[in-house]
């Protein structure tokens, strides 16, 4: 088992920023020993799913996006004086289930008050968050869908570098969506204007943007 992690581990550092590997029959055992040995190492993002294991180390461009997010969030919270509460790449998983995986940012809205104050997450009795991002640049999480199920995840924002999608759960199964469930102000349009903005106006310029337009909602 040690030396099956360890070869994991050199899989891990020889990826190089925006690719990923898929393997087969690998070990829920393996699998913990692997998320113990990365720590939270920004950069690498794992999904387990009853056996198949993926590993995959993101972009800076990946990570821009996803912390551009995290601000639009962040300035909703301070805006419209919502808490919501920001676990960033939280790993999240179930030994029950065969399932686990980290979603690029993900946020408590609706159960922000079930969390409180606590700076470190249990999923084995936390709830799971209202919201994960997903951002697909580099490769397709679709197939990532039946984890977060798994894990009773109720809305993902997907980005694919060109339109992002909100998918809500409805029992087993996501379904697409035009506006956000967690946070009705938005909608899968929307964001996708403030992630082109993002690349033609810069941070800066669009959060200000933002801000104003969130402004205008309290009118």
């Amino acid at each position: 088992m040690r030396t099956q992690t360890l070869n994991l581990h050199a899989v891990v550092e020889s990826l190089p920023a925006g690719s990923f590997v898929v393997l087969p029959d690998i070990g829920w055992d393996e699998y913990e020993e692997l998320l113990e040995q990365l720590g939270e190492s920004r950069g690498v993002r794992t999904s387990y799913n009853d056996g198949k294991l993926q590993i995959m180390v993101v972009s800076s461009e990946h990570e821009n996006y996803a912390w551009f997010i995290g601000s639009l969030i962040a300035n909703i919270r301070l805006r419209l004086r919502i808490n919501i509460r920001f676990f960033g790449a939280s790993t999240m998983k179930k030994e029950r289930r065969r399932k686990g995986l980290e979603p690029d940012a993900c946020f408590y809205v609706q159960s922000a008050p079930l969390i409180g104050n606590r700076m470190r997450l249990d999923f084995s009795v936390d709830p799971p968050p209202d919201i994960a991002v997903e951002i697909d640049i580099h490769h397709g999480s679709v197939s990532k869908f039946p984890i977060y199920a798994a894990l009773g995840i109720s809305e993902i924002w997907r980005y694919d570098g060109e339109q992002l999608r909100i998918h809500l759960l409805k029992g087993d199964e996501y379904v697409l969506t035009t506006g956000s469930q967690a946070l009705p102000m938005l909608t899968g349009d929307h964001l996708t204007e403030l992630l082109t903005r993002l690349r033609e106006d810069g941070e800066f310029q669009t959060i200000l943007a933002f801000d104003a337009w969130l402004q205008k909602q309290q009118l």
